[in-house]
């Protein structure tokens, strides 16, 4: 039988290549040949379990099944955190398929499956074409970071006359500043120190305000929206009253514990305190059109797609490293 690579976790951490056999294809699936992957922070809580590693994907189909209607032998696709839903539920009907109840998420679904991979097999209808403006190692992390800064905007209708607040420079933020920026937002990025200055406002930010020996925050506007992407929650003491009435906060990045903010300021303000997931699939193509349309591109560091090149990158990732968005590629 053939088969192809995946690289998975291990006990001890260190990633390792692994042989998987290619299935029969059935419905709707598609057999592709991975090119680039992104790595996700994510990546990093699964590195010590014995499942197939990476969730930010582009490849080439090579092989199609029986049910594949749309794409076809060569065409350039990628694929992110969601790999099936029901399609009957209430939720897969009105396009909000990342809750469906019997969602395949990465991790928690088709573990033998991978982006960390030569190759791998998805259904055609959790599969994204890749607009000809991006390359693959730039629309690698949009499959994961990207969707999920992108959905916080668009499903929960942010403005363009919105004043966005965006904590934390990263791989998340970093790509939030452009995708409000372009959107016609007033963006202000909130940051430890000084350091990403330049490069926030080069990004597309009006202001950058560093918070870490500041006893208060004072943007030049109330933030309507505000953007958490950074690991450990923000001192909300100093935040809130940065706020605007009505105020929506978006809490972006994965992290344990519970969420914990001052109770009546919250409801003096009317502020709301929004969850949300990656984008669904109508919202996952939207983002990737107006990312090749307004030339959104992450920062990446390329590395192997080895066992080598794929440690060196969570390593450097796990010490905060990566500048700021780490892209295997074959």
């Amino acid at each position: 039988m053939p088969t192809f690579t995946v690289f998975k976790g291990q006990k001890d951490g260190r990633v390792r290549k692994s042989d998987v056999t290619k299935p029969a294809l059935t419905g709707d699936q598609i057999f592709l040949r991975v090119t680039a992957s992104g790595l996700c922070g994510t990546d990093l809580h699964y590195r010590k379990e014995d499942i197939a590693l990476g969730h930010e994907g582009v490849g080439i189909v090579e092989e199609t099944g029986p049910g594949v209607t749309h794409l076809k032998k060569g065409d350039r696709v990628g694929w992110g955190y969601e790999h099936d839903s029901c399609g009957h539920c209430q939720q897969c009907l009105k396009g909000a398929e990342t809750y469906c109840p019997e969602r395949a998420m990465y991790a928690l679904a088709d573990t033998d499956q991978g982006s960390f991979a030569s190759h791998a097999v998805w259904r055609e209808a959790f599969l994204f074409k890749i607009p000809d403006a991006l390359s693959d190692e730039a629309a690698a992390p949009l499959m994961c970071g990207g969707a999920t800064v992108f959905n916080a905007l668009h499903a929960y209708h942010a403005e363009p006359t919105e004043t966005v607040g965006i904590i934390g420079v990263g791989g998340l933020g970093h790509l939030a500043i452009q995708f409000a920026a372009k959107m016609g937002a007033h963006v202000i990025v909130l940051s430890g120190s000084d350091r990403k200055k330049d490069e926030a406002l080069q990004l597309g930010a009006k202001e950058f305000i560093a918070m870490k020996d500041a006893k208060e925050v004072k943007p030049s506007r109330k933030l309507d929206r505000l953007l958490v992407t950074t690991s450990a929650q923000p001192e909300w003491e100093k935040l809130i009253p940065a706020l605007a009435p009505g105020a929506t906060v978006h809490p972006l990045s994965v992290a344990e514990g519970d969420f914990s903010i001052p109770y009546m300021p919250l409801l003096l303000n009317g502020i709301a305190i929004q969850g949300s997931v990656v984008a669904p699939r109508y919202i996952h193509k939207r983002m990737l059109d107006f990312a090749a349309l307004h030339g959104i591109e992450p920062v990446i560091e390329t590395f192997p797609m080895t066992e080598e090149g794929i440690n060196e990158a969570m390593d450097k990732l796990e010490h905060g490293d990566v500048h700021y968005r780490a892209v295997f590629k074959v």
